[in-house]
């Protein structure tokens, strides 16, 4: 996982609520053995539709996706976290998450802003009139800020996930990162508990 700490650039205003993990990424992309090409797989069944917000050319290249309420509800699929981030998003802006789904984008590096539904409304609005509309996700300060319409709005995000972000740290990072006292403890280990080999 890449270390993330300040976010900028422009954004694709998805206006729809409860977005599940099978619309962000049907179940037929799935069966992909390795972990790559899912950026093909987003939103897949509405992109077929020419008219889908993904489909319009003044919001390609947006690394932040604005989105309604309670978006990721729905199973477990990390593929959702993978198929948003390989298609170039960095940052999803909601009023809620699936709670799943919030887990696996910190887990992953796809940082989930938080924010009243009247100021994600408004930024809906913005960017669906000003495509160029910049904004700025900073994690260190657990903050967003849209200059051009005076927006600078706080974001939850704990200690530890924000860690996490600014680190670059994935479960395996985070132990990892203990390797040391891991090492003291395996040489000084009682012979008679089991081993890892």
């Amino acid at each position: 996982m890449e270390p993330v700490n300040v976010i900028t650039g422009t954004a694709v205003p998805l206006d729809r609520s409860d977005v599940d993990t099978d619309q962000i990424i049907p179940s037929d992309w799935l069966k992909q053995v390795e972990r790559t090409g899912f950026d093909k797989g987003l939103f897949s069944e509405w992109r077929d539709d020419r008219d889908f917000v993904l489909n319009q050319e003044q919001f390609a290249g947006a690394n932040v996706l604005v989105a309604g309420p309670n978006f990721g509800t729905g199973s477990s699929r990390e593929h959702a976290v993978w198929a948003i981030q390989q298609y170039g998003f960095a940052a999803v802006v909601a009023p809620s998450f699936g709670d799943i789904f919030r887990n696996n984008s910190t887990k992953n590096g796809l940082v989930p802003v938080q924010l009243p539904e009247t100021v994600v409304r408004r930024l809906l609005q913005v960017v669906a009139e000003a495509p160029d509309t910049q904004i700025v996700v900073d994690v260190d300060r657990r903050v967003i800020e849209v200059p051009s319409i005076g927006v600078l709005e706080s974001f939850p995000l704990d200690d530890a996930t924000r860690h996490r972000f600014l680190e670059g740290l994935d479960d395996i990072g985070l132990t990892l990162a203990h390797e040391a006292d891991i090492t003291a403890y395996e040489a000084t280990r009682p012979a008679w508990l089991p081993t890892a080999g």
